[in-house]
This record gives C-alpha cells, structure tokens and sequence, in this order.
C-alpha cells in the first residue's frame, strides 16, 4: 500500500514533484498559501488543505518544496498552523527547499525536540528533471531516517546521496548552485568580451561546446543563450538568495570565497538591471549591454 504523502508547496517545483506522485498513484495532500497555483493539482486528484497543520494529519511522508527562509518557518513551525504541530507519530518530515544552514539547523533542532525524524534533502535539478523524475537529492540526517524514505525519494529522482549529519546536506547544495552561478557568470563575462572584441557569439559559443573545458551544465546554458531564451527554470532572485546563504554561512566557519563574493555581486546587479524574474542565464545581459 503507497503511504500518504503531503506536499508544501505548489510552486514550480513542488506541483511537478506532486503531479508525479498522483500519477503514480499516491494519496496526496498539498498546502499552498495561494489556494489558485493549486488548481491544476485539485482537479487531479490532490487534496487542498487551507493551513499546514491540517494537510499534514495523515500523511506518512511530508515534504516541503519553498522558496526561502521565512517561507519554510512559517509553514512548518508557525505555532498555530504550522505543518510540526499536525504531524502524526512516524511521519517523516524531508525538506527539500533551499534554504540557508542557520533554518536548517533551527529546523533539525525543533524536530529533534518534537520527536520528529527529519531530513534535509534538498534537489538538483529544475522542472523538466522534477517532471520526469530525474532529480538528485542531497540528503543530510540519520541513515535509518533515510533508509525509511529511500524508494520514494528514488521514484523522484536519478540519485540520492547521502551527505551525513542534517544539514549537510543543504551546504552541499549551496556549493552546487554557487558552482554552477560561478560558471554561468564567467560564460557571460567571457563571450560578452568576444562579442565586443569582433568574434560572432554564435561562432564563439559553438566552439566551446566542442571544447572539454565546457560542462554539460554549461552547455545546456549556452544552448538557452544562441536562442536568447531567458524562461526562468531557475530565476536570478532565487541564485542570488542562494549565494547570499553560502556566504553567510562561509563568514561563520572563516572561509575565503573571493569568487562567490565577486558573482554574488553580479547577479546583484542583474536584479537591479530588472532580470530578476529572467532564468539564471539572464545574468549574460550584463556583458552585453556594457
């Protein structure tokens, strides 16, 4: 029998993770703070709650897809309805946001309080992978918690790793999304200066991606870049949130990120420009218009 699972969140993420799921047949709860992104997921047969603590009543597996912070402490340790008080005994709480170390380690210690086996096991991956169920989670938390969830978490995903104690890993994943932003800026400084300097950005763009130093990861950008396609799968408000967190955290164990910090201002300044709401490979305009 497929247990019950809550969804927390019916963004981008969090409706594709939750269409998977009725489609495989799963029992699915969904808490949204706007009940109108749900529609779509109601007509398929989830269950609407109006609050956090109600929708987690029966689940056996709740996770939580947000976009921030203070999304995540309201929904979940809100004292009136958030999702910790409804939480049956069990229940397994996996939140897969991203977050910043200092709510993930609030998040761990309140559960812990609370009796309530959590993991951090924040994902890989954009919409298309969350469609298809090609994720990749990175968890951290108890090895038997994770044993517990393992094959669902697989149905989601391509892979799961997992990084150790809670919160690892979430620091796991602010490195690959620091990573990847380092990459995608340099992309954009680089080609921006060829561009100027007189080489054909579709020339100079098809030519790196026959070279090794180009990852798969960038050449997915650069595929988004010749069609100037800015379709926010992972929008620039969400990259700079997410170096925001990996430098505060960085600040708090001393480690030097001279590169994060310096791209951490870019996409700063693309949000100022006006493309926050534009995907990650929208912080190429910068170079552009320089």
């Amino acid at each position: 029998m497929k247990k019950n699972i809550t969804v927390l969140g019916a963004g981008a993420m969090g409706s594709r993770v939750a269409t998977r799921l009725l489609e495989a047949g799963y029992s699915v709860s969904i808490y949204n703070r706007s009940r109108s992104r749900a529609s779509a997921l109601i007509n398929a047969g989830a269950t609407y709650c109006e609050t956090p603590v109600q929708a987690v009543a029966r689940a056996d597996i709740v996770i939580s897809m947000l976009t921030d912070d203070l999304a995540a402490r309201a929904v979940w340790l809100d004292k009136k309805n958030g999702a910790m008080q409804g939480m049956k005994p069990g229940a397994i709480a996996i939140e897969s946001s991203t977050l910043s170390i200092a709510c993930i380690t609030e998040l761990s210690a309140v559960f812990a309080q609370q009796g309530i086996s959590f993991l951090d096991a924040p994902v890989v991956g954009s919409r298309p992978q969350a469609e298809s169920g090609a994720l990749v989670f990175l968890v951290g938390g108890s090895q038997a918690t994770l044993a517990r969830v393992e094959l669902f978490l697989s149905f989601l995903s391509s892979a799961v790793y997992h990084m150790g104690e809670n919160g690892t890993g979430a620091i796991m994943k602010l490195a690959v999304n620091a990573f990847f932003g380092i990459q995608v800026a340099a992309f954009g400084e680089v080609t921006g200066w060829l561009k100027k300097s007189g080489i054909d950005q579709q020339q100079s763009i098809e030519l790196f991606n026959k070279l090794p130093v180009m990852s798969p990861a960038l050449q997915g950008i650069s595929k988004l870049l010749a069609s100037e396609n800015y379709q926010p799968f992972f929008p620039i408000d969400l990259v700079e949130k997410d170096f925001a967190y990996m430098l505060k955290q960085a600040a708090q164990v001393n480690a030097q990120t001279p590169c994060v910090v310096a791209t951490h201002k870019s996409y700063q300044q693309a949000i100022k420009k006006g493309y926050g709401g534009d995907n990650i490979s929208g912080v190429v305009r910068l170079w552009g218009e320089c």
